[in-house]
């Protein structure tokens, strides 16, 4: 008859980490492509309005984005409480607008520049006095493509 013996513990193998920094460089590779970053600094109240019919914009890359709203309450020591304007990350008057807009018209190709479209973000309790000083500073410019964002109705 055979004996069964019973032997000591047996250890643990010790797990292998070899294929560890693989592993984390492959995590971070994938959050460095799936991120994305903050494009602009928000200086002024950006509550927009409710809507029901909303669209959404075809090609974001030819969206240009023009903010109007009160300043926020870091910044209204310094630029007061009317509603202000706000183009990329800094806050402008309406003659600095068509500087604007030739500046965006500079950045894209050029069969892209009369495709461009000024995207109005305005705060919901903004007067639309400022709001048509601006789009006839648009005008001026002959940038004639505008939308208001705004968020949909539940």
């Amino acid at each position: 008859m055979a004996k069964f013996r019973k032997e000591g513990s047996k250890d643990v193998p010790a797990i292998s980490t070899a294929s560890l920094p693989d592993i984390v460089f492959m995590l971070l590779f994938f959050f460095m492509v799936s991120t994305t970053m903050r494009e602009v600094t928000l200086m002024v109240n950006n509550g927009m309005p409710e809507a029901r019919q909303v669209s959404k914009l075809e090609k974001k890359s030819l969206v240009s984005n023009i903010y109007i709203g009160k300043p926020k309450d870091q910044f209204v020591g310094v630029y007061g409480s009317e509603p202000r304007i706000q183009l990329n990350d800094k806050l402008a008057n309406l003659n600095e607008i068509s500087a604007f807009v030739i500046a965006e018209q500079e950045t894209r190709k050029e069969e892209e520049r009369n495709m461009i479209t000024n995207n109005l973000k305005v705060d919901q309790f903004t007067k639309m006095g400022i709001v048509t000083d601006v789009k006839q500073e648009l005008r001026k410019a002959n940038s004639l493509r505008i939308s208001y964002a705004t968020r949909k109705k539940v």
